[in-house]
């Protein structure tokens, strides 16, 4: 049986890593931490997994799947 993936919002993930606001939204922009994902028309999170993986080693994180460069 599959386990769906928990959503955390914005203070679990500051509680969790540490980081500030700012810092989390700097490092979605630079691709270096997971980005949030739309869950209502003003409301978003992050997936857990990609969180608990970006906490288990920051420094290497990269998003999953193929990454497309425009030429």
């Amino acid at each position: 049986m599959l386990v769906a993936d928990r959503i955390v919002r914005m203070k679990t993930v500051l509680a969790r890593t540490g980081l500030s606001r700012s810092t989390i939204y700097r490092k979605i922009a630079e691709g270096t931490f997971p980005p949030q994902i739309r869950i209502s028309v003003n409301g978003a999170g992050w997936r857990e997994s990609d969180v608990d993986r970006w906490v288990a080693d920051p420094a290497t994180w990269r998003p999953r799947g193929p990454v497309h460069f425009d030429d």
